[in-house]
């Protein structure tokens, strides 16, 4: 596997991880709860585009 595509791809780890971190802590912070199904989708909508960013803007950083 390239080392951009591995490196970009981790970083996708991150950002999705990062996100599903900060909205069980806004649940738990607040009291409200969002669905699993949701959470699960917009992480997965983070995680392509932190891949899509971190690939494209690698060279330039």
């Amino acid at each position: 596997m390239e080392p951009r595509l591995k490196a970009s791809l981790l970083w996708g780890v991150v950002a999705a991880l990062s996100f599903l971190v900060l909205t069980g802590g806004y649940g738990l912070i607040t009291g409200s709860s969002l669905g699993v199904e949701l959470r699960v989708g917009v992480a997965g909508v983070v995680a392509l585009c932190a891949v899509g960013v971190t690939y494209l803007l690698d060279g330039y950083l």
